[in-house]
């Protein structure tokens, strides 16, 4: 894991909204809003100035200041008048244009990216040269050619390794990308695959946004880089065997959550919607760990559920309905991890990260699960080991 060093007070965020933004009707709500999220503080790679400070341009873009001379001298207005038009149109502060927002992100998830892999290849005692594939996600900076060229010229890799982008996995990504790396090893059990999920999620934090949704998002995000290597070789570092995979996506959805790309940047939209449809992907889980395990003859119940479905509330919801005879606890490490933000496809490894820091016996029956945007969502049964 690779979090963001520059931390982000939600009292930093809190006064940046009330001095923008002074008339929003869901002003005097902030407090309770932000207290709701359980948040204090989190990670970035850039610090919050640079998401709220103003365009190196001005507020006269189009037209150009000749274009606008030419234009207001047409319409009759004198010499005088134009240079005061000019004049305070260019004092206008603009906001930051999608370069501006997305180049310094995309440089920060690229090094952040790099750290996460020679780290986890550290931890598993292998070298650059012993990867085989490389299975990267960034859904937040978009960039083509993408993170897995930058890490395979960084790192460097071989040239003949494997590469397999996953742009758009965003949450799911910690868990689809496992899922991956489980069948490519299943297929060679030699074959060792290196995942690096970087996600630069405060780019979503967009200043002039004056809905209360935007406000949650404002809230919410971390950002974070992680890796994590995927081998069938035996190995004393190994930690987990993954076991089976799941895979479920609702249809029309799509619209619930997504990322839209406007004039000022990558803006994070929700809808309310969203929980509820949420909810449907984690009852449908439930059913297949139940399939899974009906032959067992003795109740089976996970030893820990490492899960990231967006938010405290769908954790809530999980808890109401779990199966039962389940114990109590098993999302402890899932709400220890939203305390510090919300990281997206990064979240589930944190959490994983988490378990294991805590120390865990070996043997005890693990099950992670993420959803995201879609919605689509994967979970995955293994062991530890």
């Amino acid at each position: 894991m690779v979090h963001g060093e520059h931390a982000v007070e939600t009292g930093q965020i809190l006064a940046e909204v009330r001095s923008r933004h002074p008339q929003a009707p869901w002003l005097p709500r902030i407090e309770g809003i932000a207290a709701s999220t359980g948040i204090t503080s989190r990670g970035w790679m850039l610090p919050l100035e640079a998401a709220t400070a103003p365009s190196s341009g001005s507020g006269l873009r189009t037209p150009v200041a000749a274009a606008a001379r030419e234009a207001l001298a047409r319409g009759g207005f004198t010499d005088q008048e134009v240079d005061r038009a000019i004049a305070a149109l260019e004092a206008v502060p603009a906001p930051q244009t999608v370069q501006e927002r997305t180049a310094p992100a995309w440089a920060a998830v690229q090094t952040y990216g790099e750290r996460a892999a020679r780290r986890a290849l550290r931890g598993a005692g292998l070298d650059t040269t012993d990867v085989d594939c490389l299975i990267t996600s960034h859904s937040t900076t978009p960039a083509l050619p993408g993170l897995d060229l930058s890490l395979l010229n960084r790192l460097p890799l071989r040239g003949d390794v494997l590469l397999l982008p996953a742009t758009q996995w965003a949450c799911i990504a910690g868990t689809r990308s496992l899922a991956l790396a489980a069948d490519l090893v299943a297929a060679d059990p030699d074959r060792v695959v290196l995942a690096v999920i970087s996600e630069a999620l405060s780019t979503t934090y967009q200043p002039a946004d004056d809905t209360l949704e935007s406000l949650i998002v404002r809230l919410l995000f971390a950002d974070t880089a992680v890796a994590v290597v995927v081998t069938g070789r035996p190995r004393t570092e190994s930690i987990l065997r993954l076991d089976a995979a799941w895979h479920h996506t609702l249809p029309g959805t799509v619209d619930l959550h997504r990322l839209d790309t406007r004039a000022d940047g990558t803006h994070f939209v929700m809808d309310r919607r969203g929980p509820r449809a949420v909810q449907e992907t984690v009852a449908a889980m439930w059913n297949w760990l139940r399939e899974r395990h009906q032959d067992d003859g003795q109740p089976w119940h996970p030893d820990l559920l490492l899960a990231h479905p967006g938010g405290t509330r769908v954790l809530e919801y999980m808890e109401q309905t779990m199966p039962d005879g389940w114990p109590a606890g098993l999302l402890a490490h899932s709400r220890d991890s939203y305390t510090t933000g919300n990281r997206g496809g990064a979240a589930v490894l944190d959490i994983l990260r988490r378990a294991h820091d805590a120390g865990q016996k070996t043997g005890s029956r693990t099950v992670l699960y993420a959803a995201a945007p879609g919605l689509t969502a994967t979970a995955l049964e293994g062991e530890w080991l």
